[in-house]
């Protein structure tokens, strides 16, 4: 054992991190807060080196407010391990304050409780990640919008709503964006231009969902070629599977390990003469294969998350 050697502790927010770092011998050392940028990270790092040996630190939040936090320690060589948040019952017992959550940050990761690898965000995974993430919000905003649309034409007065309303989406959109007056009340004025509005964002949000699908299927096929030439795995699949393993898949040790990060493993449920398996939804990579059926996930993506 490395008596110098200290253990940093984060708790991130949003525009400020708070870090404590411990002993070996689980010792409160001190405690910092910094700012969330460059220099921030800099400071902490630079001040928690000044206090022992750093060589591991657990941070809260890696892929999103401990992000930068999270780059800047790894490229100064110190292993970064991801850090849920305390449960209610430690809380309870300790109470909440910033420097007690990254003092048990810094204990989970000496305890050897706190052993996930977080997701590196620099390569193809974040890519894709990033379309995905626009994709979803305007195939809702489209939804939103038809159903908005549909809603006018149904209570629009009778001559109206024979006039505009359709079965298919697309003849429906098409004649509202066609519009140009439905009369000159105040009523028809409103309904034109609303009509109007809403058939041609329905358009220009299609535009962008077909848009931002080409740029899924040329990520996808150019960094994840095998796992797209499995059965059933489209360009939309193959982000999903590459963006939970990230652009560091080495890190998931079995296809045991994605399931258990996917939350569908089997985990043990039995009670008296009852027994049974039910999904673990808790986000933990357990080093072995779990005793139960091996059809819990697709053996396939790992497969292909392992050549991408």
């Amino acid at each position: 054992m490395n008596h110098d050697e200290v253990i940093l502790g984060v708790d991130t927010h949003l525009d400020k991190h708070v870090g404590a770092v411990i002993s070996v011998a689980r010792r409160l050392l001190a405690t910092l807060a910094v700012e969330t940028n460059s220099a921030g990270y800099l400071q902490l790092l630079a001040w928690a080196r000044s206090l022992g040996d750093l060589r591991r630190a657990g941070v809260e939040g890696t892929a999103t407010y401990g992000a930068g936090l999270t780059k800047v320690l790894r490229d100064n060589h110190v292993d970064v391990f991801e850090v849920n948040r305390p449960d209610r019952a430690t809380r309870r017992s300790r109470g909440k304050a910033d420097p007690t959550d990254a003092e048990s940050a810094a204990c989970a990761v000496l305890s050897g409780r706190a052993t996930a690898i977080p997701k590196e965000q620099s390569g193809a995974a974040y890519a894709m990640r990033a379309v995905a993430v626009a994709r979803r919000s305007a195939v809702k905003a489209r939804t939103q919008a038809i159903n908005q649309l549909r809603g006018l034409l149904v209570s629009a007065p009778q001559e109206i709503r024979e006039r505009l309303l359709r079965t298919k989406t697309e003849e429906c959109v098409g004649a509202c964006a066609r519009i140009r007056s439905l009369g000159k009340t105040d009523l028809l004025t409103s309904l034109t231009t609303t009509l109007r509005i809403l058939a041609k964002r329905w358009l220009a949000l299609g535009a962008e969902i077909k848009l931002l699908d080409c740029q899924l299927e040329h990520l996808t096929k150019d960094h994840a070629p095998r796992l797209r030439n499995e059965f059933g795995v489209g360009a939309q699949t193959a982000a999903v599977l590459v963006c939970v393993a990230g652009d560091n898949p080495e890190r998931l040790k079995s296809e045991a390990a994605l399931a258990a990060l996917c939350g569908v493993s089997p985990l043990q449920a039995s009670s008296g003469k009852t027994t049974r398996h039910r999904l673990n939804r808790v986000v933990i990579v357990p080093p072995t294969m779990p005793s139960g059926p091996s059809q819990w996930f697709e053996c396939a993506a790992i497969r292909g998350l392992r050549h991408t």
